[in-house]
């Protein structure tokens, strides 16, 4: 099975929930009426896809469908999977895939930051890049021994220091050892503590300043870790990340376990920033790379 059907295949399962539960029985081979968009804008306020963006897909749809003049409610869904595939395509390439790159990964805790890390080290190693692990979450109790076991199902060296430590001392360290050791991908696990957000803020700058400093020539990239479950939580979760530090992506854990897949949508929609990854299960390679194509399909 290639990577996109592979992914394709988990997504759909995983997506089960909300295309059977929320959007079942909508698309049908009846006229496209006003009950039509009653029916799917209610589904997808369900959906988690939040009312502004429900308002303005809809409006979309209703203007396409008055170009292309489909005739059935099942043909009008695949010119709203088109409008939502358009929706949460990513604007701009991930500095991870063009070469030497630092990933600072944020989120509360609970939402499998390190679980995303753990994989996306793995997919980056079998692609023959060499990635460096910096366990900056300090804080947590057990943070930096759960990491190193991810680390060493990947195969991928990880530098630690001890609970309490200084994050940005870690993140030091461990450029020092990304260059020893030719890496080309750092990726930084930290701390996870939102309610306070001054702490964070200071040691997320503290960190970027490192960065900057050490690897003046390597792009940056800021991934926040949501749990889809959650639907719209996620979304507030999201926006208070914003105020502290500028996120350019999201992960989104636990797609498959939920009937809010429609909270993609509204994190693209709402915070202008692209999804990368999607966590459509427990096992290493379910940490998936996000197709805006195939998530609109699964989706509907």
């Amino acid at each position: 099975m290639d990577e996109k059907k592979g992914f394709f295949a988990k997504l759909r399962d995983g997506l089960t929930k909300t295309r059977d539960s929320v959007f079942g029985g909508i698309f049908s081979k009846e006229r496209i009426n006003d009950e039509f968009y009653d029916q799917l804008e209610e589904a997808m306020i369900l959906a988690d896809m939040g009312m502004d963006t429900t308002l303005r897909l809809l409006e979309t749809l209703k203007d396409r469908v008055k170009i292309e003049k489909p005739e059935t409610r099942e043909q009008a869904r695949e010119t709203l999977i088109s409008i939502i595939a358009d929706a949460v395509r990513p604007k701009t390439d991930f500095a991870a895939d063009m070469g030497n790159c630092a990933l600072l990964i944020v989120g509360v805790n609970g939402v499998g930051k390190t679980t995303s890390i753990g994989k996306i080290s793995n997919e980056y190693a079998k692609k023959g890049r060499k990635p460096m692990i910096a366990a900056a979450d300090t804080f947590r109790a057990a943070a930096a021994e759960q990491l190193g076991e991810w680390a060493s199902r990947a195969n991928v060296p990880m530098v630690r220091h001890q609970e309490g430590a200084d994050p940005a001392a870690v993140v030091f360290d461990a450029i020092a050892s990304y260059k020893a050791k030719g890496c080309d991908l750092l990726i930084c696990d930290t701390a996870g503590r939102l309610h306070n957000k001054a702490n964070l803020m200071n040691e997320l700058s503290k960190i970027r300043r490192v960065i900057a400093r050490e690897l003046p020539d390597t792009p940056c990239e800021v991934l926040l870790v949501l749990d889809a479950t959650t639907g719209q939580n996620a979304t507030a979760q999201a926006k208070a990340f914003m105020e502290v530090c500028d996120l350019t992506g999201v992960i989104l854990t636990k797609l498959d376990g939920t009937a809010k897949g429609g909270v993609v949508v509204n994190i693209h929609d709402t915070l202008h920033v692209p999804v990368r990854f999607v966590g459509v299960g427990e096992g290493m390679q379910d940490l998936q790379r996000f197709d805006a194509d195939e998530f609109a399909k699964a989706l509907l």
